[in-house]
């Protein structure tokens, strides 16, 4: 299975501290390496602006080659998202009127694409333009990164 993680599983990951959870990062790292755990650019660019630890930051500058960028197919599924007007809601004001990066209609259309699951920690809410909800809308495979964890029978 491909898992498409989002901004703020990064944020998740970022708790496990390389020295003290050294297991966790060799699974992680081996997941990484056979394309297992993958993103989308503009949750690079997130973890860029806004992970609180430098060193989240640096591990994501070490692993660009995960945050890809949208295939034609992942923008064409991004245009069939938005035709659902209640979706439009996932770019928010802000971040249209400041050009703050979007990444969940790219996350979940690099999913859709690539038969992957998100990851977010964001949950479902009905009547909610959340990735949950739209994943759920489209038939997507969505967990949080403890479903991650779960799915890959991970414990420490």
């Amino acid at each position: 299975m491909i898992y498409i993680l989002d901004t703020n599983s990064f944020e998740v990951v970022g708790n496990y501290f390389p020295g003290r959870f050294p297991t966790f990062w060799e699974r992680f790292e081996a997941a990484v390496a056979d394309n297992t755990v993958r993103s989308v650019r503009e949750v690079y660019n997130e973890v860029q602006e806004r992970a609180r630890k430098e060193w989240l930051r640096d591990w994501a500058r070490q692993n660009r080659s995960i945050f890809r960028q949208p295939t034609p197919k992942e923008t064409e599924f991004v245009a069939e998202i938005f035709r659902v007007a209640h979706f439009r809601q996932l770019v928010g004001t802000r971040q249209r009127l400041r050009g703050k990066p979007v990444a969940d209609p790219f996350l979940i259309a690099a999913a859709k694409v690539q038969d992957g699951c998100v990851v977010t920690e964001e949950s479902f809410r009905p009547n909610a333009a959340r990735i949950p909800n739209v994943c759920e809308h489209f038939g997507i495979k969505c967990t949080n990164f403890e479903g991650f964890l779960e799915r890959n029978d991970w414990a420490f």
